[in-house]
């Protein structure tokens, strides 16, 4: 999905170029990090004048989205299955803050070596929000896909301060329908954030023999998140179970195809 072109008002280098939403957002989040205006102009090459009145400017994203388009709160409509796609990336990986303006800035961490999954997680993020691509920042061995919304708290009402398993997590009821109706789009996004598939080796001692067989992990320190990633399976018709206080397992042959299905390898 191509970037949306915008205006920003007013145009500080004067000569009617248009900059899209992913150049302001990027801009934003390397500003959020502590670059001053000059090193953000030379890693994004958008001249300084633009990047000291889009810092200026706060959380201007109020200059180009001025309607409710919310799919909660106002009259948009929400693709549910890229939406039990994202909760589970955000559940997994996300967090959420808020900035001036109550402009808040949610931020999905993966790992750099998957590059598809972060453009996975780049569609999804612009589906949901009408379009609007997010931006990327580059950290060390991964990358903080950004996104800047006034709305991502009615999308994600588990949002709140602190650790995730340092709070309760809970689904609320038309969340909790989606995921009824979308469970591998949520599996999906749970295990491409906070799970692995690996081999298992068993070694048979008296046969003398290793035998090897796949299964998935998912790990996650939260047990409301837990718990949601074993309702997923349940709804999902796969089998899982508890390897220690943080981490379910799906290991039976038929549970393990049926996932890659809907999972893959990743890449």
């Amino acid at each position: 999905m191509s970037d949306c072109p915008i205006r920003i008002v007013p145009n500080a280098e004067g000569n009617g170029r248009l900059r899209t939403q992913h150049e302001f957002e990027r801009v934003r989040a390397l500003l959020e990090q502590g670059m001053n205006n000059s090193e953000v102009s030379r890693q994004t090459g958008i001249p300084r004048t633009t990047v000291r009145m889009w810092g200026a400017a706060g959380e201007a994203t109020d200059s180009f989205v001025q309607k409710n388009d919310c799919p909660i709160c106002g009259p948009a409509a929400l693709d549910e299955s890229n939406y039990a796609y994202l909760l589970g990336l955000y559940l997994g990986d996300g967090t959420i803050t808020v900035g001036p303006r109550a402009v808040y800035r949610l931020v999905i961490t993966l790992d750099a070596k998957y590059p598809k999954i972060l453009d996975e997680c780049a569609k999804s993020i612009a589906i949901v929000k009408s379009g609007r691509a997010p931006g990327r920042v580059d950290r060390s061995g991964c990358v903080n896909v950004v996104s800047y919304w006034k709305h991502w708290p009615c999308l994600f009402p588990q949002h709140g301060s602190g650790y995730k398993h340092s709070r309760k997590i809970e689904l609320e009821g038309w969340q909790k329908a989606i995921a009824r109706r979308f469970p591998e789009r949520l599996l999906r996004g749970l295990l491409q954030s906070d799970g692995c598939r690996v081999t298992n080796n068993v070694r048979n001692r008296l046969r003398k023999r290793v035998y090897s067989y796949p299964r998935y992990m998912f790990t996650n320190y939260s047990l409301d998140i837990q718990a949601i990633f074993c309702r997923a399976c349940e709804d999902y018709g796969v089998a899982w179970r508890q390897m220690n206080w943080r981490t379910i397992s799906v290991a039976h042959r038929v549970d393990v195809i049926r996932l890659d299905s809907v999972i893959g390898p990743k890449c």
